[in-house]
């Protein structure tokens, strides 16, 4: 075999995007290509075997929306793969079948049998052509899913839609989480733009569901869905669930039928996620044997689903005494919706770690936490090299504008550890920022990730 570690799979995996390096960020239908997946799905006949596909994209949201709907499939009975992105620790994480992530056997297997097709691909790329890393995990997935008898599969898209590799498969079903401004350099400086570089995961004769957005994005999904002879269903705001209550398991809704249920998610942001969630699966299910969609039994199952969703890292819970929380909030309207989320279970004094990149909204964020926060502490990480951080100075600086009781520590474990001391056992410990600061969280609190 070519590839025996995880670390082997994924230099081969990255080997040919490694010629963009340092290059410019320039439009996405200027530098991405999706013929080489299709190339390959086709040479690897990906797609033969009969299964259900949705496929979810959006600016934010579209990971938990992803989860949420393969977790309510998994209830009502089907074998589920899924695809997200990006991971918390493990590469293998973004591929999974009923929660659980796939091997390092599997992926180093699998990797090794459709090498020769890529092989043969990249040696057909120009200098300025790559083949996506993202449709290589896609080519491993879909044939992971045969092995493993996978009867519907949702897909979170990485970036856009219409250049994106995972716009090659032929999902019946697209989903639409909240659009709005973001990668202007790839996708486009407006929201119209960039919601036509979404739009382009509706398939003819399909079906397309989306939750509230702005008029003008709500006629560019609605212009495609016309191209494409597909139908096109928004959310209205009147029929997303409603918050009623936070408790031990998580927070509770109302959501129309269903009447009372427990979103084992925290975050407000998660209840429109599990509204257009609820209506994909049934999408999905009214195509696949299964249990009666008018039955108590499908009430039942979609009641069980939304109470036993994972998605680790994501205004999660970590433990009561002092109340830890963590989240990936990056800017000020993730860092406002993190604090609506939680403001309920606060017990002071609260203190908050924070950890965003030089390149993010830092200020945003350290405005968004402080009038809910004693202390703030800032802090980095190096797990992921090619981040970049302000210098303790400077950090200090920007969050003194919004604090008053402003500290820094070089490393997680000694921010934790001088939350602790200002915490008590009583008091409220959050942690905010980047991916990589919410892995090294969960690590640090012995969380695992191969089954969620």
């Amino acid at each position: 075999m070519r590839f025996h570690t995880e670390a082997d799979a994924i230099t081969y995996i990255f080997r040919s995007m490694r010629k963009r390096r340092g290059q410019p960020k320039l439009p996405d239908e200027q530098t991405r290509d999706i013929a080489p997946t299709k190339r390959l799905a086709l040479a690897l006949d990906a797609f033969s075997r009969p299964r259900e596909y949705a496929v979810v994209t959006g600016s934010k949201g579209k990971g938990s929306t992803t989860v949420i709907t393969a977790k309510l499939l998994q209830h009502l009975g089907h074998r589920v793969g899924l695809i997200t992105s990006p991971h918390l620790v493990s590469w293998r994480e973004r591929i999974r079948v009923d929660g659980r992530a796939i091997s390092e056997a599997d992926l180093c297997r699998i990797l090794d049998e459709i090498a020769p097709e890529i092989d043969v691909i990249e040696e057909t790329l120009g200098e300025d052509r790559y083949f996506s890393p993202q449709g290589i995990f896609l080519a491993v997935a879909l044939r992971w899913f045969d092995e493993q008898g996978v009867t519907a599969a949702v897909l979170e898209v990485g970036r856009g839609g219409r250049f994106d590799d995972i716009s090659v498969v032929p999902n019946k079903l697209a989903l639409f989480t909240p659009i709005m401004l973001e990668h202007p350099e790839q996708l486009g400086p407006t929201v119209e733009r960039i919601a036509w570089h979404k739009s382009g995961i509706i398939k003819p004769l399909g079906f397309a569901y989306s939750v509230p957005q702005q008029p003008s994005v709500l006629d560019v999904l609605q212009a495609e869905a016309d191209a494409q002879n597909a139908e096109f269903n928004w959310i209205a705001p009147k029929d997303i669930g409603v918050y009623r209550r936070t408790t031990a398991a998580g927070q509770v809704m109302e959501l129309g039928r269903y009447g009372e249920v427990t979103l084992s998610l925290l975050g407000r942001f998660q209840i429109p996620n599990a509204t257009l969630a609820v209506i994909a699966a049934g999408n999905m299910h009214a195509r696949l044997k299964g249990v009666p969609h008018g039955s108590d039994e499908y009430v039942e199952c979609i009641r069980a689903g939304l109470a036993d969703v994972r998605w680790p890292g994501r205004c999660t819970r970590l433990q009561d005494h002092p109340l830890v929380i963590v989240d990936g909030a990056i800017n000020a309207e993730s860092g406002q919706s993190f604090v609506e989320s939680v403001r309920e279970q606060l017990r002071p004094p609260v203190i908050t770690i924070a950890c965003v990149p030089d390149d993010k909204d830092y200020a945003g964020l350290y405005a968004a936490v402080s009038p809910i926060s004693q202390t703030l502490v800032l802090t980095e990480t190096a797990r992921n090299p090619t981040l970049h951080f302000l210098s303790p100075q400077q950090a200090i600086a920007a969050a003194s504008a919004y604090h008053t009781d402003v500290h820094y520590a070089p490393t997680l474990g000694e921010a934790v550890e001088a939350a602790r001391a200002r915490a008590g056992s009583d008091g409220t410990i959050m942690i905010v920022g980047t991916q990589s600061i919410v892995a090294e969280t969960m690590l640090l609190w012995g969380q695992q990730f191969e089954v969620i």
